[in-house]
């Protein structure tokens, strides 16, 4: 990579990361203060009434997906909210006039919300350790889907911030979109407790498989095939990024 490339893409990335870590109170905090909460009512309360789940106690079988939910929003917000204020603000244009390809610039922003989402992660399970105790089944998995399906939500964020044309336009998909797949995903149950219509209507749900991904590499369970798992988050992250490459390469509804 060209030095002044390198020098493009830390400086987008630094800014990104300084940005959530100055007001970590707004960005790291509440999440972690909400997972602590779904732990202790749907861990200690209402799990213990549940039972065993997949052969695991309530508390151990939802903490995987806890854990993701934050990775995927955290990853999402940041890029959106970062993006649309430089689009906002006008300030994205100096990037774009700027002799730094698109790639960097897509690349820059991504990292700051794979920063964020992995910080959240890395949080949220220090916070489960204190409600149940568990062994890692395989590490390689807990790190190839928590890193891929960061980076997916941080190019979904991307996206959704180039097309906004206002602030009220980038918490739409969060939450009429994003909010429900990730409830929907079998955070809180397992597939095979469902009808055999309704399994099938959630394997339309790509948000399944990143859980049940994230879940075997801490559990050694899961739902659905983990060579189906990966092949839908490569085949996402593909088209995700052509896209977001894209239009940003032809500047649609970014310059004014």
């Amino acid at each position: 990579m060209n030095s002044l490339y390198w020098i493009a893409l830390k400086s987008i990335w630094r800014k990104e990361v300084t940005r959530f870590m100055r007001i970590w109170i707004q960005t790291l905090l509440p999440p972690v203060i909400t997972m602590s909460l779904y732990f202790v009512i749907f861990g200690n309360l209402i799990g213990s009434r549940v039972g065993e789940m997949g052969g695991f106690s309530y508390m151990a079988f939802i903490v995987p997906g806890l854990i993701m939910m934050s990775v995927i929003t955290n990853s999402y917000t940041n890029v959106c909210s970062s993006f649309f204020s430089a689009k906002f603000q006008h300030n994205i244009e100096e990037l774009l006039v700027a002799p730094v390809p698109t790639h960097i610039i897509i690349l820059g922003y991504v990292g700051g919300g794979v920063a964020r989402g992995i910080c959240t992660g890395v949080l949220v399970t220090i916070v489960s350790m204190l409600f149940v105790k568990y062994e890692v089944h395989s590490w390689f998995f807990i790190i190839c889907t928590l890193l891929l399906t960061s980076i997916l939500f941080s190019l979904a964020g991307l996206l959704n911030a180039v097309y906004a044309k206002s602030f009220d336009d980038i918490s739409i998909v969060p939450t009429f979109v994003l909010t429900p797949l990730t409830y929907l995903g079998g955070v809180f149950y397992s597939l095979t407790l469902l009808p055999t219509f309704w399994q099938w209507v959630s394997k339309f749900n790509p948000i399944v498989y990143m859980i049940n991904g994230f879940r075997y590499g801490f559990l050694g369970i899961t739902d659905v095939s983990l060579l189906i798992t990966f092949s839908i988050l490569i085949l996402f992250l593909v088209v995700l990024y052509f896209i977001v490459w894209k239009i940003i390469e032809s500047g649609r509804g970014l310059r004014s």
